[in-house]
């Protein structure tokens, strides 16, 4: 039998979200946290804005596009781009993963969308993105960490289109390096993924020409006041100068603002890219090298670089469920204090994920395959 590893990684969390923090990350970093006090105050209002500024320059977004801190974390702020966008042309919406199968539910079913076009691929593979029409609105994921799929560029995305584009950014932010940001006009995400932020807030990154939609377009429908960014027809610019629609966790304004200086400190996207990079190479070459493994992600080009999902191969399994499999392997690491999460998302098929993002460190990672190596040993059906 195989002797069991010596070493275990200097953290055990590998889970896809929310994800591990910033190296070094102690909870005394929030002490200068802005407790007690409202958050219009004028030095609340500084504490987001400096939060706004250092979004700004680590994902190096021109200075005509407009951001926001919205509730609800990721979905809070795709749910917002949806409800107030959305509505005078038709849509197109791809998705591969779960939650992108969440918003083409929104669209078909609970917004009276004049005409929806839905592009839906099995998980593990990419739609066909050459079947976006410029000239509706699309809604689109970046990257799936339900899949392990990610959208391999942006050549897909004309500039010079009619409709809108909508990116739900939650896992890509801080981790896959956006360059073209004229192909993107509303982009949304949270914190928890790319640094480790704490949720229940959520980031609206709107271009000059999705503004103007603002001023010129207003729904068919009502807008919950927590999504809304309109009155009376004018944009409610208050909430794009650090101004929230509602009380945020200035505890949690402060962990991301921690999170955000690590990351600009460390050079910006480009380093932070350069970490998931290196990370992903280790991953991927073990499953690459390992018979008993397979990428879920069929095409090596859209293989996600930071939420890898790769499954048990026929041959390992033998008839044996692999769920139960999976299951079996994820809680003996997790109980052994190796690797916490790194089962399938609970509406994904059987299959483990493991988070390659840029707070995670490369020798870790390179520990954790010596355990799964060792517990694929163990756990190999007779």
């Amino acid at each position: 039998m195989m002797q069991k590893p010596l070493k275990v990684p200097s953290s055990p969390l590998f889970g896809s979200g929310p994800c591990k923090k910033h190296p070094d990350w102690q909870a005394s970093e929030l002490q200068s946290a802005f407790l007690g006090r409202s958050h219009r105050a004028p030095e609340g209002v500084a504490r987001i804005q400096k939060l706004v500024d250092y979004t700004r320059s680590v994902l190096e977004i021109p200075q005509n596009y407009a951001i926001a801190m919205i509730p609800g974390s990721g979905t809070g702020a795709v749910e917002t781009a949806l409800w107030n966008f959305l509505g005078q042309r038709p849509v197109d919406i791809f998705a591969w993963d779960v939650f992108g199968k969440l918003w083409v539910t929104d669209a078909t079913e609970q917004l009276p969308l004049p005409q929806v076009r839905t592009f839906i691929a099995d998980f593990g593979q990419l739609p066909d993105l050459t079947q976006y029409n410029s000239s509706h609105d699309c809604v689109f994921t970046y990257n799936g960490t339900s899949a392990g799929v990610m959208v391999p560029d942006l050549h897909w995305i004309p500039e010079n289109r009619d409709g809108l584009t909508i990116c739900d950014a939650t896992s890509s932010a801080f981790v896959i390096p956006i360059k073209e940001w004229n192909k993107l006009d509303i982009t949304c995400f949270s914190w928890q993924k790319g640094f480790g932020g704490e949720a229940a807030h959520g980031m609206i990154i709107v271009s000059p020409r999705a503004l103007e939609h603002l001023r010129r377009h207003q729904p068919a429908w009502p807008i919950p006041r927590l999504f809304r960014l309109t009155k009376a027809g004018e944009v409610i610019t208050a909430i794009f100068e650090a101004k929230t629609i509602n009380t945020p966790s200035m505890l949690c304004v402060e962990d991301a603002i921690k999170g955000l200086e690590w990351a600009y400190n460390l050079g910006g996207q480009e380093a932070l890219w350069q970490r998931v990079q290196s990370n992903f190479a280790i991953i991927d070459g073990w499953i690459s090298q390992n018979p008993d493994l397979e990428h879920f992600a069929i095409a090596p080009q859209s293989r996600s670089r930071a939420s890898v999902c790769f499954k048990l191969s026929p041959s390992y399994c033998k008839g044996v469920d692999q769920a139960s499999l999976i299951s079996t392997i994820a809680s003996q690491l997790a109980e052994l204090g190796v690797a916490y999460d790194i089962k399938n998302h609970f509406l994904a098929p059987a299959s483990f994920r493991i988070w390659c993002g840029p707070t995670l460190e490369a020798e870790d990672l390179q520990i954790l395959t010596e355990w799964m190596n060792w517990a694929l040993a163990v756990h190999r059906p007779s």
